[in-house]
């Protein structure tokens, strides 16, 4: 027998969700254009060094940087600030995934170098605060969630574009138990959300001189939703006639990245966001898996460049922090270089890193004193970007 106040309950629960939804979009049409960076008079770059392995490997990263922009530091057009707390222990102390001293700072930075954060699990010591990424992609309204890979020996140099506040994970957990045998989730697509995500992707494709953007759907079964993310991607697509736009079904977009015939024809790359998690992860792979790459988190107003994995405490526990691979974090440096407009010493950087990890591998990071430190790693890739010049 079909219980009428279940079913009238699960309406009273479905709307709520559409009202916060609604609210959503509105707040996003008050939204004004992506920042031109080009404009600034100063760029202010954010170091936040996080926790665990973090500060290491963070400082290498910033060096790095600091050496391809000397001539802008000296000149003032571009600043590093560092921002001190973003540590489980003061996190822990005050009970927030931010503390509120360190938003604020991060607030006054265009873009912020991010190190890893330790987010407690059961059974830590620490009190249950919010993952510091999560916080801080609500906080700045980071929605588009960047992840490269690049393998120049196998001709693959994709960049993905994640949509990260939509999708199957924007109310994942909002779901309802209609009844004991039926439970419904919900997926949400707005004009608005998926609209700045594709911008984001084409006008990433345009600065990098990309000729190819691919859209990822479901829209030949999931009808709604993937239909709109893929009609907003065909309109947004004539405004870029220069660049070349096609559309693949996720299914076959996971078997295409394994073609080795068709993979190397795919460029810039943008969908929803469990398709984004999915393809990003299996993409990670040729590359040698998720702890190899560097990883952005974009809104109009910032955007915060990290490494993906974890802070590994029982490194610093076992004192081989500074043994620490600092690549994921230089890679999200050269993101970063990209972003704010110095596309040629992101170049540079990627291609020392090729020759660093790939072709000569003179110095080995082990993670342990049986290699290279990564400040001694940092010291051998600014060396190769030196005699690139």
């Amino acid at each position: 027998m079909i219980s009428t106040e279940k079913i009238e309950a699960a309406k009273e629960k479905f709307g709520q969700l559409l009202e916060q939804q609604l609210l959503r979009v509105e707040e996003m049409k008050l939204q004004g254009d992506f920042i031109d960076y080009n404009t600034l008079e100063q760029i202010k770059i954010g170091v936040c060094g996080g926790d665990g392995i973090g500060p290491a490997i963070t400082a290498q990263a910033q060096r790095v940087l600091e050496y391809l922009l000397k001539d802008e530091i000296k000149g003032g057009k571009v600043v590093f600030e560092i921002i001190e707390g973003l540590t489980i222990e003061r996190r822990a102390e005050e009970k927030a995934a931010i503390p509120p001293a360190v938003l604020e700072e991060l607030k006054k930075c265009h873009v912020i170098l991010k190190g890893p954060t330790t987010t407690p699990r059961k059974g830590d010591p620490w009190p249950n605060v919010e993952s510091a990424n999560v916080a801080m992609r609500k906080e700045l309204d980071l929605f588009a969630n960047v992840r490269p890979v690049r393998i120049p020996e196998q001709g693959i140099d994709w960049t993905f574009y994640r949509e990260n506040t939509e999708g199957a994970y924007a109310v994942g957990s909002k779901g309802v138990h209609v009844t004991e045998d039926l439970g419904v989730d919900f997926t949400v697509v707005t004009s608005q959300g998926t609209e700045r995500i594709i911008r984001a992707a084409f006008e990433f494709a345009k600065a990098n001189g990309k000729t190819r953007v691919t859209a990822v759907t479901k829209a030949n079964i999931i009808k709604t939703t993937d239909g709109k993310f893929l009609d907003i991607f065909r309109e947004i697509a004539k405004e870029y006639p220069d660049i070349t736009s096609d559309d693949w079904y996720i299914d076959i977009m996971t078997a295409k990245l394994v073609d080795e015939k068709r993979r190397k024809d795919f460029q810039v790359v943008v969908l929803p966001n469990l398709y984004g998690d999915i393809i990003t992860d299996e993409a990670a792979e040729f590359q040698g898996g998720v702890g190899t790459a560097g990883s952005a988190n974009i809104g109009k107003k910032y955007a915060m460049f990290e490494a993906i994995h974890g802070s590994a405490p029982r490194m610093v526990q076992e004192g081989r922090d500074i043994y620490a691979d600092p690549c994921s974090m230089i890679r999200a440096g050269a993101m970063l270089l990209a972003h704010i407009g110095y596309i040629k010493e992101a170049d540079k950087l990627y291609q020392a890193l090729d020759i660093c990890t790939i072709t000569e591998k003179k110095v080995i990071l082990t993670g342990r004193d049986t290699g290279a430190t990564s400040a001694e790693f940092a010291d051998y890739l600014m060396e190769t970007i030196e005699n690139l010049a």
